[in-house]
């Protein structure tokens, strides 16, 4: 029966249509398995506390440069989690958590189009600007809006690591981005930026002086509006002991108590006022390992 009932939402995707019952059956199905994998939980709390499995899907900027030292620390903490990860868009991320089949989204964009999920928020981010050392913008300490439009640039694809704060601060300063390549890498948008293709605009996480010796990074904070990365899961889950500790690993004010009077709330709308006059990190730099 259990078989059954877990072939379903995947046998839905051979099919043409679904019916509006069929869909309402997909839905309950999905709910019978959610609470099916809940109880499942709460019996390995009180007998395995600290064995189980964690899926965690996110973005590449994310799993990259936040989560490193985040992951190695809860691996050593917990040597008998599975912890697995997938890497995708935030709206393929946020869709996974919200059909269960990942754990936990992590991600700047589009988790606010599934109202399903809890989300935390974890810390804040901006970008910068990097250029190659002979370019004219090279020289300065910081760059206006109006002199980055004058220049192509190479930034991330629409959907991805705050690209859309990238569009509305063009679009509120009444200006036309020309953007002649994306990328869903930070690490190939800095190829490209050496190539000589144009200005690049990423997250300011993902220029390391160490590592990028040959790229000039310029501050944007004057030109963008500040991003913030969230932490979302359904409202059903079980949260395991590790769980919360990953939690606080990767976002430090999001204690235990934090989480469970958030997840209480009604509706992200109130969790968001929660927050409001929480001071979240600055950057993902200083996270719990």
């Amino acid at each position: 029966m259990s078989w059954a009932f877990r072939s379903l939402p995947a046998a839905v995707k051979h099919l043409t249509q679904v019916t509006p019952a069929g869909q309402e059956i997909i839905r309950i199905a999905r709910e019978v398995l959610s609470k099916v994998d809940a109880i499942k939980s709460v019996a390995g709390e009180h007998t395995w506390p600290d064995k189980g499995s964690l899926y965690v899907a996110t973005t590449h900027t994310q799993a990259r440069y936040a989560l490193p030292g985040v992951i190695k620390g809860f691996i050593e903490r917990y040597p008998r989690v599975s912890l697995h990860m997938h890497q995708g868009s935030p709206t393929q991320i946020a869709e996974a958590v919200s059909k269960g089949n990942a754990d936990f989204a992590i991600a700047t964009e589009a988790l606010h189009l599934y109202d399903d999920l809890v989300m935390l928020p974890c810390y804040h981010w901006n970008r910068s600007i990097v250029v190659t050392p002979e370019h004219p913008l090279a020289t300065k300490g910081s760059v206006s809006i109006e002199e980055l439009a004058q220049y192509p640039l190479v930034t991330y694809t629409f959907g991805f690591t705050g690209r859309s704060e990238l569009d509305t601060a063009f679009n509120r300063a009444g200006l036309t981005p020309r953007i002649v390549f994306t990328a869903t890498d930070a690490d190939v948008i800095k190829t490209y930026v050496r190539l000589g293709l144009g200005v690049g605009v990423i997250a300011s996480m993902a220029v390391d002086p160490v590592s990028d010796p040959d790229l000039v990074k310029l501050d944007a904070n004057g030109i963008f509006s500040h991003s913030t990365t969230k932490i979302g899961f359904r409202r059903s889950t079980f949260l395991r002991s590790y769980m919360y500790d990953f939690i606080q690993r990767f976002a430090p004010h999001l204690t235990r108590d934090v989480v469970d009077t958030a997840v209480a709330l009604r509706s992200n709308e109130d969790i968001e006022a929660m927050f409001k006059d929480i001071k979240l990190p600055g950057n993902a730099t200083n996270l719990l390992i």
